[in-house]
């Protein structure tokens, strides 16, 4: 779901500002397969290596938002703990330590998305209370959360939020969860305003992954839908576009988490391979878009995720 899924990318920005990418990311929260929630971290390295459990800290939460802010720090935001919604907030460090919980804003929801835009700020847009949702929140470049607004574009949850383009990002898929999925695409410019709907690409879904790669893109991979669980992914180039789809190797699956890592390769892991089955397998994604074979799982097997965040420029 978090979905970095999002580096800062080195450039120049909007009024001549620059900034640098991130080199490793964190995966932290998530869901067991007994139906209980999880606070566990795994570290990402900047060569890819996955780090074992770390012990959690904050509410034990799933179906959390993340993204890069300040251009080296993380935050998860949002989520469903085991007894309600939440909009509380853990932040990360540019080290990869993961904050208590703190206070957040706007409207308690569950399965949203999040990914970064201009520099050092975030988005985090649609989800679920009571139904399929289209507010957004922005996140700030000191990581304050701010109060959510009515967005344009089409109301659903377990979409997937990823930066391209050095600094815009881009939501797509997602589920109204009455039987209906969507292959749309919603673009955030560089000052964090979120584009109407995008006609749709590839094969309608939720509940995918996704990251960056290479200097300026990013991809979009496995989920599901009424066939099941998927394995395929979908470039989005430098400029925004969504291609067709590619038929992705590894384990079909939904829920993973992606992350960027050393700069402009990414990694997709854990995420549900069969009913109430959980995985702590990992795919390494080239600085070409390529994705690898299934590597060999490390860390406690989870799910909903949904998405990882970049940290740190060392």
């Amino acid at each position: 779901m978090g979905f970095l899924s999002n580096h800062m990318r080195a450039g120049a920005a909007a009024g001549g500002a620059s900034y640098t990418p991130t080199t490793k990311g964190i995966f932290a929260f998530g869901h067991f397969a007994d139906g209980s929630y999880t606070n566990l971290s795994n570290l990402i390295s900047s060569s890819g290596v996955v780090s074992s459990d770390v012990t959690g800290v904050g509410t034990a939460t799933g179906y959390r938002a993340a993204c890069t802010y300040g251009g080296d720090k993380g935050i998860y935001c949002f989520g469903q703990t085991a007894s309600s919604r939440t909009n509380s907030i853990n932040l990360v460090s540019n080290s990869g330590v993961v904050a208590s919980d703190s206070s957040g804003a706007g409207t308690a929801t569950f399965a949203g998305a999040a990914c970064s835009y201009g520099v050092g700020k975030g988005i985090k847009a649609y989800g679920w209370t009571t139904g399929a949702l289209n507010e957004s929140n922005l996140i700030s470049d000191t990581g304050g959360m701010a109060s959510s607004i009515t967005l344009v574009g089409t109301a659903r949850f377990a979409p997937s939020g990823v930066a391209y383009g050095e600094d815009k990002g881009i939501f797509a898929y997602g589920s109204d969860q009455a039987g209906g999925y969507y292959n749309i695409s919603n673009l955030v410019s560089n000052v964090g305003v979120l584009s109407t709907d995008v006609t749709g690409v590839g094969t309608a879904r939720q509940e995918l992954g996704s990251c960056t790669y290479g200097t300026d893109k990013a991809i979009f991979a496995f989920g599901q839908n009424g066939s099941g669980r998927l394995g395929m992914s979908n470039l989005v180039s430098s400029s925004g576009v969504v291609a067709s789809d590619v038929s992705a190797v590894g384990t079909a699956r939904h829920s993973p988490g992606g992350v960027g890592y050393g700069s402009d390769k990414g990694i997709f892991v854990f995420g549900s391979h069969a009913p109430a089955t959980y995985s702590n397998i990992s795919n390494l994604v080239s600085n070409s878009g390529v994705i690898a074979t299934d590597g060999i799982g490390v860390g406690t097997a989870r799910a909903v995720i949904y998405q990882g965040a970049g940290y740190s420029t060392a």
